[in-house]
């Protein structure tokens, strides 16, 4: 497979088959990875990996903890900037609307659309999970260098024929994922990724979002 041909066919995949992903297997993605650029070579991410019980303990303390609060826990790096502003808000509520239509979960049914969401944090049935942890003293930059990491790691999972969906959800809940990996007093988890064999049937993996057209994000100059 291309560069070209996994990025033009990666999707978030929300939707996986039961089949394990062997950790020989899982060690040579991570290992292939690691070719991912950043500034200065300082490779400023780290990543916790779970599969079975260990997975298992994640989904059953996302589970408690959303009981007793589905807003999640206070953080100071938001998935979102408040008040998102056009063309970007706009973007953001089509996807959502896209995925409910591939869903068949009409907008009314807001009870349903929500306890479809509540698979996030349960990895979509996905058979391993990866935690992408950063250091909290990291700036702009770093946090940028570790998002290259993340497409590196998508599109070499494309490669592999496996599916991932990065997942940024985890953010609501830093203070109880420090806690249960046992984190360094500065790291944080960043976010998410579900990693496995993408499920054919599952209607969510129908989805292929939309992207702006060249002309709406590049200016061309001195051709």
């Amino acid at each position: 497979m291309d560069v070209s041909k996994a990025v033009a066919q990666r999707i978030s995949t929300r939707g996986f088959l039961p089949d394990a992903l062997p950790l020989k297997d899982v060690r040579d993605w991570l290992a292939a990875a690691q070719r991912a650029p950043s500034g200065g070579n300082t490779q400023p991410w780290r990543v916790i990996v779970v599969t079975g019980a260990e997975k298992d303990k994640v989904i059953e303390l996302a589970a408690a903890k959303l009981a007793a609060n589905p807003a999640g826990e206070p953080t100071d790096r938001p998935i979102y900037p408040k008040d998102l502003w056009e063309p970007h808000e706009a973007r953001r509520r089509r996807v959502g609307e896209m995925l409910y239509e591939a869903l068949e979960i009409p907008r009314e049914d807001r009870a349903g659309r929500m306890r479809w969401f509540a698979n996030n944090f349960r990895f979509f049935g996905a058979p391993v999970a990866v935690f992408i942890v950063i250091d909290e003293r990291m700036g702009h930059g770093q946090w940028g260098h570790t998002g290259m990491y993340l497409q590196t790691l998508a599109l070499l999972a494309e490669e592999r024929g496996w599916g991932t969906c990065m997942q940024e959800c985890w953010g609501i809940l830093r203070p109880t994922l420090k806690e249960h990996f046992g984190l360094g007093p500065t790291e944080m988890v960043w976010c998410g990724m579900a990693v496995g064999k993408p499920d054919p049937n599952e209607k969510a993996n129908r989805l292929y979002a939309e992207r702006a057209p060249v002309d709406e994000i590049a200016e061309f100059r001195g051709f």
